[in-house]
């Protein structure tokens, strides 16, 4: 079965899997002289905002079953808060903020799952959030029959290779027995990973959500299914959200840096690159696979 991993591993399978998606690619020229200029810089934010004080924040975009991805990126964190260390005063806190959409498209969600589970970052604080893709899994496990077309033709398919199921439901009344070969096949955690995932996390002026959230709606008022869902209303808006706004699900190719949010999914499924917001004080970088 092919994924889409091996589906978009040349540059031109890349492009044409976002255009498909609705993404569109930048200048080949500009894409890479921005990547330099981001990576590995640590800036002040410009509007003074920032994380409580001895707190170092990494928070990481969408990984959709890459594995390798993730491994690479836990390596780079790892690596530049041990030179953090050696540089300055101690930190407190090192937090990883995880911004969801850890299962499909990419070829083991499963095994990026048992890595966030088994294996977490030692001396770092954990966030995971939760992601629409989480969402797409945990309906088709309520609901296989309503939810299963939508979440295979979104990555599911992907998701339940990853497991050991290979078949491809062609009929509604097979996607409960599908979704029951999942259930059985899914190690133990796995289904109480997915159902205590937050929906938001907060470190001092900076709010950290999968998808947005909806302009003109109190922060403590915000939807599930705008946290995890939400896309134009919130990123065509201009104004300030009385919180810095770090997201991902909306693939861009590279990190969109705005006045009032920051978005840092880079499709990493099909570009390789997979995207992690540093934040300490008013200071920020980013680091890419």
């Amino acid at each position: 079965m092919a994924t889409a991993h091996s589906k978009f591993r040349t540059l031109a399978g890349v492009s044409a899997g976002l255009r498909a998606a609705g993404y569109y690619p930048e200048p080949m020229f500009e894409r890479i002289s921005r990547r330099l200029r981001n990576r590995e810089r640590m800036d002040s934010s410009p509007d003074g905002r920032k994380v409580p004080e001895g707190t170092r924040v990494y928070a990481v975009g969408d990984i959709h079953g890459r594995l390798d991805l993730l491994d690479a990126m836990r390596k780079l964190i790892a690596t530049d808060a041990a030179i953090r260390k050696a540089e300055r005063d101690p930190i407190e806190r090192m937090v990883v903020v995880y911004l969801g959409d850890y299962v499909d498209r990419g070829p083991d969600s499963k095994g990026v799952i048992d890595r966030l589970i088994e294996k977490p970052l030692p001396g770092f604080e954990a966030v995971h959030l939760k992601g629409n893709h989480e969402d797409f899994m945990l309906n088709f496990l309520d609901a296989p029959e309503r939810a299963g077309h939508a979440w295979l033709f979104n990555g599911g398919i992907e998701t339940l290779s990853s497991y050991g199921l290979t078949r491809d439901p062609d009929a509604p009344q097979r996607m409960a027995i599908v979704r029951d070969d999942l259930a059985r096949l899914m190690p133990d955690g796995h289904l109480d990973f997915l159902k205590g995932l937050d929906l938001q996390h907060q470190e001092g002026d900076y709010l950290f959500v999968h998808a947005g959230i909806r302009p003109g709606v109190e922060l403590e008022g915000q939807s599930d299914q705008d946290l995890m869902w939400i896309r134009e209303e919130f990123l065509e808006h201009p104004e300030d959200h009385g919180k810095m706004i770090v997201h991902g699900h909306t693939i861009t190719w590279t990190p969109d840096i705005r006045s009032n949010r920051i978005g840092i999914d880079t499709g990493a499924f099909a570009s390789d690159v997979l995207t992690c917001l540093v934040l300490e004080g008013t200071e920020r970088k980013l680091l890419q696979t």
